[in-house]
C-alpha cells in the first residue's frame, strides 16, 4: 500500500500536477475545481457553464492592461454583463504592493504550475474565440494606457469603451507595446480618438489622480488581482469575484439568482 501510494505520487508530478484536485482525459491534464467543465468538455459534455437570461446589478470591473487574465476577464465581461459592466481601471502592480503580492505572479510560479498556466490560456481562449498571442516584450508598463482610457472617459462613454478592447488586443493579440505613445496614438487614430489629446490629457494631475483614486478603491474594495468583480445588488452589499473562471457567478449574483449552476 504504501509502495503504491508513492507510485501514484509520481505519477501526479510526472504527469506535471503541483496541487489537487488534477484530472487527466485522455493524456491531457486539467486542475483546478474551477475547470470541471473543461473536463466536462474533454468527455464530450457541454463546454461551458450557461446561465439563465434577466436584469443584472451594476458591476465593477477593475482591470489593468499588464494581465493576460484581466484580457481573458475583460472579454467575457463584454459578452457576459454587457451595459450592466462598469470599467474600472487600476495600477495592478500598486494593488500588489499593497496586498504583499509579487509584482509579477507568473514569474514566482514554479515550472509546472507556469507551464499548466501557459496551456490553460490557450485552452481558455481557444474555448471562447479570443485571440491571444503572449507578447514578446512583458511585463508591461500600463501606466500609459490607463491613463488614456481615463482620459477617453471607459467608465461612461462606448467610445471608451471600445479604447479599452482595443488596447487590450493591440497588446495580448497582436504583440503591440501599448505603454509606447506612438503605439496608443496609432490605435486612438484607428478608433477616430484625438489620441494626442488623450495622451496629453494623461498628463494632467485631475487623471493622475483619478487613476490614484480608482486603485485605492480597488485595495478598499478587497481587490488583491485583475480582473476582479464587485457586483452591486439592490439593497445588499457589494460582493467581490476574482478571476475569469468566476464571471458566470458574479452573473448569477448581479441576476439575484440563487439556484445551483
Amino acid at each position: 500500500v504504501k509502495d503504491d501510494l508513492r507510485k501514484r505520487t509520481q505519477q501526479a508530478i510526472d504527469l506535471g500536477f503541483w496541487g489537487a484536485p488534477g484530472f487527466v482525459v485522455d493524456g491531457e491534464i486539467f486542475y483546478g475545481q474551477d475547470r470541471l467543465h473543461q473536463v466536462e468538455g474533454a468527455l464530450g459534455g457541454r463546454p461551458d457553464p450557461l446561465f439563465d437570461p434577466g436584469p443584472m446589478a451594476p458591476v465593477d470591473v477593475y482591470f489593468d492592461y499588464s494581465s493576460p487574465f484581466a484580457y481573458f476577464g475583460m472579454c467575457r465581461a463584454e459578452a457576459v454583463f454587457g451595459d450592466a459592466a462598469r470599467y474600472v481601471p487600476m495600477l495592478l502592480g500598486a494593488v500588489f504592493k499593497a496586498v504583499g503580492t509579487d509584482n509579477v505572479p507568473m514569474f514566482a510560479m514554479n515550472d509546472a504550475k507556469r507551464r499548466y498556466s501557459v496551456l490553460d490560456m490557450e485552452r481558455f481562449t481557444n474555448a471562447h474565440s479570443i485571440p491571444f498571442a503572449f507578447p514578446a516584450d512583458f511585463p508591461l508598463n500600463s501606466v500609459l494606457p490607463l491613463r488614456v482610457t481615463l482620459a477617453a472617459d471607459a467608465l461612461g462613454s462606448a467610445e471608451g469603451r471600445r479604447l479599452v478592447h482595443r488596447l487590450y488586443r493591440a497588446y495580448w493579440a497582436e504583440g503591440q507595446v501599448v505603454s509606447r505613445p506612438e503605439v496608443v496614438l496609432e490605435v486612438c487614430a484607428e478608433l477616430g480618438l484625438d489620441g494626442p489629446g488623450l495622451v496629453e490629457a494623461a498628463q494632467t494631475p485631475p487623471v493622475k489622480a483619478a487613476l490614484r483614486g480608482h486603485t485605492e478603491d480597488a485595495v478598499q474594495a478587497g481587490v488583491f488581482g485583475a480582473p476582479s468583480f464587485v457586483v452591486h445588488p439592490p439593497g445588499a452589499q457589494p460582493e467581490l469575484f476574482w478571476g475569469v473562471d468566476r464571471v458566470e457567478l458574479a452573473a448569477r449574483t448581479a441576476r439575484g439568482l440563487t439556484n445551483p449552476i
